[in-house]
């Protein structure tokens, strides 16, 4: 009789046990983050190349990715 108790009384820990682990979200998985913005790219005038507009060198006819390609089409 001692035997049943104790083998019900630890199916029934398994049990409990893993169900509330089935609910629980896993430690290792975060949520995605949806504080930041995506940065905007703009096109090089001249060559096409994408880069971000905080890095980008505004000209007269468009954003440039450096100032030797701003200089060459605005001559």
């Amino acid at each position: 009789m001692k035997l049943l108790l104790v083998i019900a009384v630890v199916l029934f820990g398994v049990w409990f046990w893993r169900s509330n682990r089935a609910a629980n979200p896993k430690p290792g998985r975060q949520e995605p983050q949806t504080g930041k913005a995506p940065l905007e790219t703009v096109g090089c005038a001249l060559c096409s190349v994408h880069i971000s507009t905080a890095d980008a060198v505004p000209g007269k006819k468009g954003f440039y990715c450096c100032p030797e390609h701003r200089q060459r089409a605005e001559l």
